[in-house]
């Protein structure tokens, strides 16, 4: 079993909802962002998404382009990035990270060294939010043959049609965005949030995580409720950027996992 098999039982056995949180690596610099990433699980997080800074972010608003222009400039890059998964393995064998972010970086470090250095630094999921599924025997399935779960994202565009092949060969979570458009552009609506999450899961038995829209603990209650977790980023990442400090990133983390957690 996975960790993230195993995160997803253990919540499931106490009657608990899933948060994830997502920061980028590297953000605002090499030091402070790993001691706010080691300090996630304390923090109630149950699923880290560690984010991959890329000079072209395609899919994030401004809040989280800046967290990875930050990061580029403060020398971030790839192998740092897997330092920073194999320094909390050193402390935390259990909480599950999963990387995010896009395919040129794995692409250039090569795919098989890629997935070779990615196992032993512990970590146990990928989101590739630009390799659609027809590209799957790029990374989908090496990545899934390594024993790296490989999450698709599906979102309000994704209709009956194309569901079936973005579930075909996921496995982990299934990630549905809740909002058209780029991170932080708007607020998650539960009412609308809700039907298509119960039409996911109608075509999988995967757990189903909802992100993009998520900034407050009353929104990440609202929509674990409907789902079986949520996902902030931007609303974390925004609070980086304005220069607070790790204690205070880190009570805000907690206080969106404790509205989830109530969910």
């Amino acid at each position: 079993m996975s960790r993230i098999d195993a995160t997803f039982a253990r919540l499931q056995a106490s009657g608990k909802k899933a948060f994830v949180a997502y920061v980028m690596a590297g953000d605002p610099d090499y030091d402070t962002g790993l001691e706010i990433v080691k300090g996630l699980p304390a923090a109630g997080v149950d699923i880290i998404e560690l984010g991959m800074p890329f000079t072209d972010p395609m899919a994030d608003g401004p809040t989280i382009q800046l967290a990875g222009q930050r990061a580029l400039e403060a020398g971030q890059d790839l192998e740092k990035t897997l330092a920073y998964a194999r320094s909390l393995r050193e402390t935390d064998d259990s909480t599950p990270i999963v990387m995010m972010g896009y395919y040129n970086p794995i692409y250039s470090r090569g795919v098989d060294a890629f997935l070779d250095d990615a196992k032993a630094a512990g970590i146990d999921g990928l989101i590739i939010v630009d390799l659609p599924p027809e590209e799957d025997e790029e990374l989908c399935i090496p990545a899934q043959a390594a024993g790296i779960n490989f999450i698709r994202l599906a979102t309000p565009t994704t209709d009956d049609k194309r569901l079936p092949k973005v579930l075909e060969n996921t496995s982990g979570f299934v990630y549905y965005v809740s909002v058209t458009g780029i991170t932080g552009a708007a607020a998650a609506q539960a009412d609308v949030v809700g039907p298509e999450v119960a039409r996911i899961k109608a075509q999988t038995d995967l757990p189903v995580i909802v992100g993009f829209g998520i900034k407050t603990p009353e929104a990440a209650e609202n929509i674990a409720r409907i789902a079986d977790g949520a996902v902030v980023g931007s609303a974390i990442v925004e609070r980086i950027g304005t220069g607070q400090s790790v204690t205070e990133v880190l009570d805000f983390v907690k206080s969106l996992a404790d509205g989830a957690h109530r969910a």
